[in-house]
């Protein structure tokens, strides 16, 4: 059976790790959480102190400490999920802290973090049989894949879908503090000089902003089938 290769983008908090998990559930693919990735480093990162509370990282540090990290996903038959794994621990649940969301994009703009997990994420997905989302993977990590979408939605719908997911997990942030959060990673996303968040332009575009679950799954399976027929 023909096996392609799904590269999902989009905007902090616009559904991609939702539709991606669905979609490579349906397809019986593999699901790489990218975003995790980033996040476990920011998490190693933040444990050996190489933030600072002005969220200024030691760039040199960080760069000498990365053959200190290794990550795996490890699939948990009780969720149904891959989880991200950091030496050899799970950090699931530690790398979703708004902590880590606040500096994860500090510390995914450094270009070494990005070459040594855009290699990783490369490595898994030649083989096909894959839904990847991030923010460069229809454009970077996964140029070549046969399906490509990119999400957004306003930012008023993403924060109050964020500030929900936390509220799910116990963690009482403020909506204020959500949205400006987003903002900001939005800025740095967009603007960073290496790997920026860009649409590709074979990208299918969906704002759900105003869209179900549901509808966006089914547009989405519907434009997979049309390409595993082809």
């Amino acid at each position: 059976m023909k096996r392609i290769s799904i590269a999902i983008d989009g905007l902090s908090a616009s559904g991609k790790s939702t539709l991606a998990q669905g979609l490579a559930k349906a397809l019986n693919y593999i699901y790489i959480d990218t975003g995790a990735m980033y996040r476990a480093v920011t998490l190693f990162a933040l444990r050996e102190k190489l933030i600072d509370h002005e969220s200024n990282l030691n760039e040199e540090g960080m760069i000498m400490a990365l053959p200190r990290i290794y990550l795996t996903f490890r699939f948990n038959p009780g969720t149904g999920k891959s989880e991200i794994c950091l030496n050899g621990r799970n950090v699931e649940k530690e790398v979703r802290a708004h902590e880590v969301s606040r500096q994860v994009s500090v510390v995914s703009r450094l270009p070494e973090v990005r070459e040594k997990l855009v290699i990783a994420q490369r490595r898994i997905g030649e083989a096909g049989g894959v839904v990847m989302d991030g923010r460069d993977i229809g454009t970077v990590v996964l140029p070549n894949a046969e399906l490509k979408f990119f999400m957004t939605a306003s930012i008023k719908a993403r924060g109050e879908r964020r500030h929900a997911e936390l509220a799910r997990r116990g963690r009482a942030i403020a909506l204020d503090d959500v949205l400006s959060n987003l903002q900001e990673r939005d800025r740095i996303d967009s603007t960073r000089e290496h790997s920026p968040l860009t649409q590709a332009e074979d990208a299918i575009v969906i704002d759900n902003s105003d869209l179900s679950i549901e509808q966006q799954f089914d547009h989405m399976m519907s434009c997979a089938q049309q390409v595993l027929n082809a």
